[in-house]
């Protein structure tokens, strides 16, 4: 699963701690997932999605192998 964690903030000006803040998680669990070394939870997912006002989907993209 990739996904569009750096595009999001840098599109919306935040740094990992910013985001991490308005999601509820810490910085580094947001730098796990940038990296791709961690897949969040639906609740943690959810979370993020809200903060960009973007769908789960849009932001966590599913490919073929990851299913």
């Amino acid at each position: 699963m990739r996904n569009r964690l750096k595009e999001l903030r840098a599109r919306d000006g935040y740094n990992q701690t910013q985001l991490a803040k308005k999601a509820g998680i810490s910085r580094q669990t947001v730098s796990l997932i940038e990296r791709n070394e961690f897949t969040p939870s639906i609740r943690t997912a959810v979370c993020i999605a809200r903060v960009f006002n973007e769908t789960v989907e849009s932001v966590f993209i599913i490919e073929e192998e990851d299913l």
